[in-house]
């Protein structure tokens, strides 16, 4: 079965958002470009098909809910290593 592509960029200000949130998803074309962008501006990509499906469920400007803190947190710490190993 070939699963379609899903891409999901969350946005998270530390002192100004309660909790990360959706700022733009899409699937085939749209999430290739996301990808695209994200290559472009150096932002790191997370890969977790069973995430970014669930994430995808939520609408622009959504923040995430309860229940998927612990996965993105695991997607935070992924990202605070790689920048901390860029320095």
């Amino acid at each position: 079965m070939n699963e379609e592509k899903k891409a999901v960029a969350l946005k998270y200000d530390e002192g100004e958002d309660i909790a990360p949130k959706v700022i733009a998803k899409g699937e085939r074309k749209v999430a290739e470009n996301i990808l695209e962008k994200a290559k472009e501006h150096n932002i790191p990509v997370y890969k977790d098909k069973k995430l970014a499906s669930q994430l995808s469920n939520l609408e622009i400007d959504e923040n995430i809910p309860q229940e998927l803190y612990e996965a993105v947190a695991q997607v935070l710490l992924f990202i605070t290593k790689l920048d901390s190993e860029q320095l």
